[in-house]
């Protein structure tokens, strides 16, 4: 068996009976199952590889320096516990027939079960303030929360100004200056660009998405328009506030030469200057993906990868950070942007003219003309 696991196999694994299904959809790529065959050994006493195993089908015998035995099948509750979770193992784990495995990267189930236990804390302690904490819950799921310490959560949540708005009101509007960002307590809204005859519906906002934040990493004005198309509830957050408490933990910034390390580990430079900028010149094998269709694009990047983003003053590629956040991506921003580099090391970085790489179907890249 080798495809992916249910989310009722899952819930039968502890810790993973803990996490969120957006949680379970970070380590998607982890989850499926590997065999090994009667006879074999999965891990040896004195191994040290940072990976957490459990027993899907099958059975296995585990044996310890003093050659006490244990017989471990699966389906038992033995079972649904990782296998010899210690380091260095401390037993020989040797398949007695044909097995299936999963095993997962263990730093970063540690950490999504550390994030999520933090955040069960903080619910119960705010189920004596709030009625409902549904939205909240939502909000939480966003992938951008996994980077927000609880702590910041917590004194976000006591400068949130609430707002009720009937069905038609507009939240914010296209050029105007943004203080301020909006988390959706209740109701639906829509983000519009345009009027009259260009007007665009961009997307539905739903219970517990963000949204205005854009102004407040880009310092521009706002770039579409936002109505609710019910009677809703919005939180307002001060762009301090939102600074302080959002960004800072999430938008994480990179020099050249942390860059650098992280391409020879496989990052990848991600361009969100618009596509003429690109063109004129841009670092080498760098995709462009304009920030104004970040969104639209993202779908079609691997979350196994971590994105360097650029753009001239950094502006843009903080903003880009934020958003691949808030989409479960893992990105860096250029500290203050290629502006700010020694014009030695901005011709060293824009190496590439001409024609440049885009990003298509299946996350391949093409030449554009």
């Amino acid at each position: 068996m080798r495809e992916a696991l249910t989310p009722t196999h899952l819930r039968s694994l502890t810790p993973l009976n803990v996490l969120s299904e957006q949680q379970w959809r970070e380590l998607r790529k982890q989850l499926v199952p590997q065999p090994v065959l009667a006879g074999q050994l999965l891990f040896r006493r004195g191994d040290q590889a940072r990976l957490t195993y459990f027993l899907l089908a099958g059975e296995l015998l585990l044996e310890d320096a003093q050659g006490r035995q244990q017989r471990l099948v699966a389906g038992s509750e033995a079972s649904c516990h990782p296998l010899s979770p210690s380091l260095p193992r401390l037993q020989d784990a040797r398949a007695l027939t044909d097995v299936s495995v999963l095993a997962l990267d263990s730093a970063t189930l540690n950490r999504l079960v550390t994030w999520r236990l933090a955040y069960q804390d903080l619910l119960l302690d705010l189920g004596q303030q709030y009625d409902e904490l549904g939205w909240l819950e939502r909000l939480l799921d966003n992938p951008l929360f996994a980077k927000v310490p609880p702590a910041n959560v917590r004194a976000m949540l006591e400068r949130l100004q609430s707002i009720e708005l009937a069905a038609g009101s507009t939240v914010l509007r296209e050029g105007e200056v943004g203080d301020c960002c909006y988390f959706l307590k209740s109701g639906r809204a829509e983000v519009i660009r345009g009027a009259g005859t260009d007007r665009q519906v961009l997307a539905e906002l739903e219970v517990g998405a963000c949204f205005g934040e854009e102004a407040l990493l880009a310092d521009r004005p706002r770039n579409a328009t936002v109505t609710v198309v019910e009677d809703a509830v919005v939180l307002r957050l001060a762009r301090q506030d939102f600074v302080a408490l959002l960004k800072a933990p999430v938008v994480n910034e990179v020099g050249l030469g942390e860059a650098a390390r992280l391409l020879a580990a496989g990052a990848q430079w991600l361009d969100v200057r618009l596509q003429g900028e690109y063109e004129r010149a841009h670092a080498a094998q760098a995709l462009n993906m304009p920030l104004q269709l970040l969104r639209l694009k993202a779908r079609l990047l691997d979350k196994g990868r971590i994105y360097l983003c650029y753009c001239d003053s950094g502006k843009r590629s903080a903003n880009a950070v934020f958003l691949l956040s808030q989409l479960g991506f893992n990105g860096y921003a250029l500290r203050d942007g290629l502006d700010a580099l020694p014009a030695v090391q901005r011709d060293g970085l824009l190496c590439e003219s001409g024609a440049g790489y885009l990003v298509r179907s299946g996350g391949r890249t093409e030449r554009s003309h």
